[in-house]
């Protein structure tokens, strides 16, 4: 495995990745298609934030790689932790 700045870096390239693709998934849900093709998207969505998972499970570990997740796609109101 690299080096410490080399696994930020790659940490900060999953978040953008998952925040990206959460957000698309977002928008298909309240896009202009309709049925299986929506399903589709959203689920293509889904699976490539899982497979980013699984790839920050191996930089940051599994507790500290949901919390991460977590902390990319749910404001801190959905959280519950707002103040």
């Amino acid at each position: 495995m690299g080096g410490t700045s080399e696994n930020r870096s790659e940490v900060a390239r999953l978040l953008a990745q998952i925040s990206a693709e959460y957000q698309a998934a977002q928008y298909g849900l309240s896009g202009l298609s309709s049925g299986g093709a929506r399903h589709d998207f959203i689920t293509a969505k889904a699976e490539s934030i899982g497979r980013c998972h699984e790839e920050l499970i191996e930089l940051v570990g599994p507790d500290q790689a949901i919390s991460i997740i977590a902390n990319v796609i749910w404001s801190p109101a959905d959280q519950g932790t707002a103040p």
